[in-house]
């Protein structure tokens, strides 16, 4: 297995997350690929790092994709970061993303880890695997 299905399934991740009507009300548009340059919003959600590993077996190619998606916020408390991270997981976990190339198998969470920034702020680091089989 290749690379070749991340394009796809990072595309579909995040249409996904901004079509869902309960991540929406919290962020509004303040979903990034890539962060906006000027000032950030007060709370938003960005597409992180991910890890691939191949998965192909005999029934044909395939591959575990791990990413993350990143809550950061600048409100006191971790209350509305967290409101944003779990309306997150409720719109991935087990999400039927039609990808461009290939097939989703699942998609499940692996872990989250919330911090206070240095600069006063929160994030919380949502770790997802999914696996993707491509034909």
């Amino acid at each position: 297995m290749t690379y070749a299905l991340s394009g796809a399934l990072q595309s579909a991740v995040y249409q996904h997350l901004a079509a869902d009507a309960a991540l929406t009300a919290l962020i509004g548009t303040d979903l990034f690929d890539a962060l906006p340059s000027g000032s950030l919003p007060q709370t938003y959600v960005a597409l992180g790092p991910e890890e691939v590993e191949d998965r192909s077996d005999v029934t044909g190619a395939g591959a575990r994709h791990r990413f993350t998606v990143s809550v950061f916020s600048d409100t006191a408390g971790f209350t509305a970061a967290k409101d944003v991270a779990a309306a997150v997981c409720d719109a991935l976990i087990d999400a039927p993303l039609a990808l461009a190339r290939g097939r989703l198998v699942g998609l499940w969470f692996e872990r989250a880890a919330a911090e206070r920034l240095t600069d006063g702020g929160r994030s919380i680091i949502l770790r997802f695997a999914a696996r993707v089989e491509d034909g």
